[in-house]
């Protein structure tokens, strides 16, 4: 049992931190307005809001990677100052962030000693730093090999070298943010698990995340974050997701699932032993073979990077196919360029919205119509009709909630919320055939996620074909009618929703197929 007076960091535990009206402001945009925020020793404190709420703004000023503009921070009631992240450890705050901040060509004990004076002056002691990592590895389950380079490692065990690391520098006050975010369910479970013991050794940890299911789950308190402003914290105990949900964008909320069976028809979308390259010139897709029907949602699931993109890419002639053929409503379109799979009533929603979804030099209106500006309505004998242009992008505005001055703003202004529901209202507004959706709803506020699974699924309803690829396992559950999970650019396996728990995918996620879990 570890000393009630000292943490296994060795630091003095942390009983109180409070942030008392902390502002943040950033050229035209008030991150933090008068934020008050706390967390206690022995408790998981979660801070919940969309992408936008000001939740990860308000931690990097406890971390002292910003400055308030207002506002005190007190550590066991004694005001004090952060103004880097230097100072922050040496008070016991560590952080953990989303993007991991690791050298992928060092060791794990070379990893966690950057930075450190050494106790052998010049020269790097990674014996005992090896030591103390096998230490706090075994206090928490941690169970990574100090010698490992950072590149061998999966995202879970990286996940865990920067705990690790943030322990041996002695914090005692940890914040997690969107840990999570890129775990396989499995994964989930054992950072619950090492939290949970953290928590029962003193710590005091904060928890950054959307995920509504994960914060009622792991938290004590949980405070809401909106447009900068605190809605409230309340203990978790007294709340529901759906609770959580409505603190969260002002308003009640209607989750959305696809429910109802539907006998899929033809099949619309098909790609068979595909193999391509992807971006670093290894292989993205790995003879990769699977059918999307008309009238259903196939979801694909997977950690993050292992050839979702380049599958959606490949499908909508976006990257060529070094082996393997593509089907579009039986026609072999294998080499296709897109503005001809356009024609053929493919829509493409990708995970580069700036990048391929849009020109941000021009307006709404323009971009409304990159799809169909060719065809009637839109132009006639090569002259635009900028009537019904402009009443087409009227409707989709109002349709689509899209926030914006007017319809002559350039899209680069507007947020990455309305430019992804620019790009939705475009391509769901052509009554397409097939859909490939990439990260359909990612960087969506609650009410604008719920009306993209809503779209999805009343298209689905209509008998078109949707390929949903998507790293919320939360969405690929709600929306799918069937699963398939993506491993290192392999289908692992294509299930039925029916028999689809979190367990197998979560298993399939990592590369482990079902025969190998029974072995």
């Amino acid at each position: 049992m570890t000393d009630s007076k000292t943490l296994p960091s060795g630091r003095t535990p942390i009983t109180a931190m409070e942030m008392r009206q902390i502002t943040k402001r950033f050229p035209g945009v008030l991150a933090n307005d008068s934020v008050d925020f706390d967390v206690n020793g022995s408790e998981v404190h979660a801070l919940l809001g969309e992408n936008g709420a000001g939740k990860s703004t308000l931690m990097k000023v406890l971390y002292g990677l910003y400055q308030q503009d207002s506002g005190d921070i007190y550590i066991n009631g004694q005001l004090v100052k952060i103004n880097s992240p230097t100072a922050a450890i040496k008070l016991g705050i560590g952080m953990v962030h989303q993007h991991f901040m690791l050298v992928q060509t060092l060791t794990v004990a070379e990893n966690v000693a950057l930075g450190l004076p050494s106790s052998r002056g010049p020269l790097t002691d990674l014996d005992a730093v090896s030591k103390r990592i096998n230490e706090l590895a075994d206090t928490y389950g941690l169970r990574i090999d100090p010698d490992a380079y950072i590149w061998q490692l999966s995202v879970g065990q990286q996940q865990r070298v920067e705990i690790i690391k943030a322990l041996y520098r002695g914090a005692a006050l940890l914040v997690l943010d969107e840990p999570t975010a890129v775990l396989t369910p499995q994964e989930v479970d054992e950072l619950f698990v090492i939290m949970r013991q953290m928590v029962k050794d003193g710590y005091a940890l904060i928890f950054i995340s959307h995920k509504l299911h994960e914060v009622v789950e792991i938290s004590h308190r949980v405070t809401v974050l909106r447009n900068g402003k605190k809605i409230g914290t309340r203990p978790t105990s007294e709340v529901t997701k759906q609770i959580l949900a409505n603190w969260m964008v002002g308003h009640e909320i209607e989750f959305i699932t696809s429910t109802e069976k539907i006998d899929p028809g033809a099949v619309r979308l098909a790609v068979k032993n595909v193999t391509c390259d992807s971006d670093r010139g290894t292989v993205g897709l790995d003879d990769v073979s699977l059918e999307v029907h008309s009238g259903e949602i196939m979801g694909i699931a997977g950690v993050s990077g292992n050839g979702q993109r380049e599958l959606a890419e490949v499908m909508a002639g976006l990257r060529k196919p070094t082996a393997g053929r593509i089907y579009l409503e039986g026609d072999d379109v294998t080499g296709c360029e897109p503005d001809e799979l356009t024609n053929r009533m493919l829509s493409y929603i990708p995970e580069e919205r700036m990048r391929d979804g849009m020109i941000g030099s021009f307006t709404i209106a323009e971009n409304m119509i990159l799809r169909e500006h060719k065809k009637m309505p839109y132009s006639k004998y090569g002259f635009l009709n900028l009537k019904n242009i402009s009443a087409h992008t009227d409707q989709l505005i109002e349709q689509f909630n899209v926030k914006t001055p007017s319809q002559k703003t350039m899209a680069k202004s507007l947020s990455g919320g309305n430019i992804q529901k620019v790009v939705l209202a475009r391509e769901l507004s052509r009554s397409p055939h097939a859909i490939i959706a990439a990260q359909p709803t990612r960087g969506l506020d609650i009410g604008a996620t719920e009306y993209v699974r809503e779209q999805l699924i009343k298209q689905r309803n209509g008998g078109t074909a949707v390929l949903l690829i998507s790293e919320d396992l939360d969405e690929i559950f709600a929306l799918s009618d069937r699963i398939a999970v993506i491993y290192e650019g392999k289908i692992m396996a294509i299930l039925d929703r029916e028999e689809a728990t979190r367990e197998k995918v979560g298993l399939l996620m990592a590369g482990v197929k079902q025969e190998e879990e029974y072995a």
